[in-house]
Parts: C-alpha cells; sequence; structure tokens
C-alpha cells in the first residue's frame, strides 16, 4: 500500500510558479508510475501529467503542455510538479496519485493524496 502527502500549493499571481512535492510511504515507490490530477469548484477531476516508473517517460495534458513538469525521485520517494506561466484557469485542487500502471484516467489509479489547493490570481 501507498500513502501520499501533497504540498506546497498556496496564491500565486498570473504569470507566476509554484513547485509542488507528492512524497509517497512505502519502499515500494519505484514500482508504481505516478500521476498529476487537478478538480476545480463544480468540475470532474481532470488529468495534467503522468510519469512512468523509472521516470524516463512523461505525459502531458494540451493545457499544460510546456508550462509545467513532472519528474520523479526514487530515491526520496517523491514525485514533483513544476507549475510555471501560471494562468487562473489552473486554479484547481491538485492531486498526486499512484498506479502500477501510467494512465490518463483517475479510475485507473488506486492511491490517492488529500490534494493542495492552488489558487492563481488574475
Amino acid at each position: 500500500q501507498v500513502q501520499l502527502v501533497e504540498s506546497g500549493g498556496g496564491l500565486v499571481q498570473a504569470g507566476g510558479s509554484l513547485s509542488l512535492s507528492c512524497a509517497a510511504s512505502g519502499r515500494s515507490f519505484s514500482n508504481y508510475a505516478m500521476g498529476w490530477f487537478r478538480q476545480a469548484p463544480g468540475k470532474e477531476r481532470e488529468f495534467v501529467a503522468n510519469i512512468n516508473r523509472s521516470g524516463g517517460t512523461t505525459y502531458y495534458a494540451d493545457s499544460v503542455k510546456g508550462r509545467f513538469t513532472i519528474s520523479r525521485d526514487n530515491a526520496k520517494n517523491s514525485v514533483y510538479l513544476q507549475m510555471n506561466s501560471l494562468k487562473p484557469e489552473d486554479t484547481a485542487v491538485y492531486y498526486c496519485a499512484a498506479d502500477l500502471k501510467r494512465s490518463y484516467y483517475p479510475d485507473d489509479y488506486d492511491y490517492w493524496g488529500q490534494g493542495t489547493q492552488v489558487t492563481v490570481s488574475s
């Protein structure tokens, strides 16, 4: 079993940057692909980015491509999301998730963090 804890959210002006972290418990972190998702009020949870077990393959939603970067450090049992050029429409609760297979769909992920709020002001 994997427990996930996100950190790094906050309030930032449009055009600014934030870096999110997700710390995982357990010794099997490197067995899991990791994903970042977000959910804005009144909207469904949506895919942001994912990364494979080794960190060598990543994929991004079109809405964040070129602005966000996902990375992981298996020695530190952590995955990160660097967010640059933030826009008001990026405002949401951001979640990290773990699954044995890399996927774009929230329902495929078995383990979730509690989420961290990101608010981008215009």
